[in-house]
């Protein structure tokens, strides 16, 4: 089993990873010769995180070998691994390579930096890793939902975030609306007062098309009420999003596709599935 590879992309690797922070301590890498998979499984809020990246978007001089088709399965703490990245922002080669240290698996970051005086400065950061069985990984899913009611490309989420971290103060609930007439909702309600924030003008992606030809009416409402603190950890992602398209299914769940990139020519998404509330879920 080996694996190596430059690290080419730190920037991106390490805002990726940011996204995942605050949803939880621990996630899995699946690496194959052209995909990676980042995994969160469900913590506290329900969310899990499901994602593919190019290869090529974040490594080069690449090189995995494996009896399992050349794919691996790594389990790890986000912490160290963020913290191995965050050193080498700065620096213009970084190595990525699977070894073992006091007999456990590890990625050792090997930095390379430069001293005040201009000389190079080798450094070697070690996360420790678990190589996790096939069968183990197998039954690990991807989450069964139904077919979204309808699809909407929301607007920056950096400006999201700005709003909900208002209606955070409201309650405990935010209620996620979209119409299939470009519109979308964000609403928070109390015994005393309902606040909503509305955008108009959200496209509609391609995979809505077929959808456009049933005969609902366009400006009826799919809403989905999820929790706002699994809502305002799902914005962590505001780092690395260009676009980002929200799936509503309602009474179930929302999925949110977070780009790395424009959509056509994008290096990766991020697929965020944020768990509706029911009613004995609310607080």
């Amino acid at each position: 089993m080996r694996f190596r590879a430059a690290v080419e992309n730190v920037q991106t690797f390490y805002r990726v990873l940011q996204s995942l922070e605050k949803l939880s301590k621990r996630c899995m890498i699946k690496l194959n010769e052209t995909t990676m998979r980042i995994i969160c499984l469900p913590g506290d809020t329900g969310i899990q995180l499901w994602s593919n990246i190019r290869i090529t978007h974040i490594f080069t001089d690449y090189r995995i070998q494996s009896n399992n088709n050349n794919e691996i399965t790594f389990e790890m703490s986000t912490e160290p691994l963020l913290a191995a990245l965050k050193s080498a922002l700065s620096s213009p080669e970084v190595v990525l390579k699977l070894t073992k240290k006091n007999e456990h698996a590890t990625w050792s970051f090997e930095v390379a930096l430069q001293s005040a005086g201009g000389k190079r400065i080798n450094v070697t950061h070690d996360v420790r890793v678990t190589v996790m069985r096939p069968a183990d990984v197998a039954r690990i899913q991807e989450p069964l939902c139904p077919e979204p009611d309808v699809h909407i490309v929301v607007p920056p989420l950096a400006k999201l975030r700005v709003v909900v971290d208002h209606l955070q103060k409201l309650s405990s609930t935010v209620a996620v609306r979209a119409n299939r007439n470009e519109i979308f909702r964000l609403a928070a309600q109390t015994d005393h007062v309902e606040v909503e924030t509305e955008w108009t003008g959200c496209a509609h992606p391609a995979m809505d098309e077929v959808k456009g030809e049933d005969d609902s009416d366009p400006n009826d409402f799919s809403t989905v009420l999820v929790s706002i603190k699994a809502f305002v950890r799902f914005m962590s992602c505001h780092v690395v999003s260009t676009t980002t398209i929200a799936g509503l299914c309602q009474n179930h769940c929302i999925i949110m596709y977070v780009y790395i990139g424009e959509i056509a020519d994008a290096g990766g998404v991020l697929t965020f599935y944020i768990p509706a509330l029911t009613d004995g879920d609310e607080e």
